[in-house]
């Protein structure tokens, strides 16, 4: 068929009632996000950018099916993260207080023989409980937009998908998910799959919201660890 008759060939796709469809993804994603990161960026601002997001995520995919909920949470999520990196929302001293805190922490770890508490460490390290649980959910966050690259990257093959390519993915994901301790698996499984906030996590499971984070950061850092060792 001539190439200009196929342009024809191919419907429009319905942007406005894609958005409208979708748009509950983004007030989860502010949702999730927003705990961490609130101070920073404005509710309002946050889901401008994810409604943003979304349209990019509809124009690249295509006409949506059951795998895009998961396409377009990931380019949301990663979207607002990239407009918190933008706005320099960690800057050079929190980035170095975040470096410290993880220092401590370990020394910590190694002396009591257990993970410390929130209020151990900000005790050994002479700042308060207030400012160990901003660095912990900053780096939380960090984390999060870490491993949402691997994964949007590992399923992005451009504007033709390949079925076999999204599958390999799923497998390995579910494989990495194995190789985490039960409760990781719950924080994880409550975060992407569940779409709960850190928040709710944490009264879920009875812990604090600072101490989820640290589990999920651990829990993603496991299963970098195993996607990067998986062959392509």
């Amino acid at each position: 068929m001539n190439a200009a008759y196929a342009l024809f060939d191919t419907p429009a796709l319905d942007e406005g009632a894609i958005i409208a469809r979708h748009a509950p993804l983004v007030k989860r994603a502010v949702r999730q996000l927003s705990s961490q990161v609130g101070a920073v960026l404005e509710r309002e601002d946050m889901e401008q950018v994810g409604l943003l997001a979304l349209l990019e995520a509809a124009r690249r995919y295509g006409e949506p099916d059951e795998q895009f909920t998961g396409f377009a949470m990931l380019r949301i999520r990663g979207a607002i993260l990239d407009e918190l990196r933008r706005l320099d929302w960690r800057p050079r001293s929190v980035r170095q207080d975040a470096h410290r805190l993880r220092d401590g922490w370990r020394a910590l770890t190694r002396q009591l023989g257990r993970e410390p508490s929130e209020r151990e460490a900000a005790a050994a390290l002479g700042i308060s409980l207030d400012e160990v649980q901003a660095l912990l959910l900053a780096e939380n966050a960090e984390a999060m937009h870490s491993f949402d690259e691997i994964v949007a990257n590992g399923g992005d093959v451009g504007d033709e998908r390949a079925p076999e390519q999204q599958l390999q993915l799923r497998i390995a994901l579910a494989s990495a998910l194995r190789h985490l301790a039960p409760r990781e698996q719950q924080v994880i499984q409550l975060y992407y799959e569940h779409e709960l906030s850190l928040k709710e996590i944490a009264l879920v499971l009875e812990l604090t919201e600072a101490r989820v984070c640290q589990i999920n950061k651990a829990a993603l850092k496991k299963m970098k660890n195993c996607l990067a060792a998986t062959p392509d």
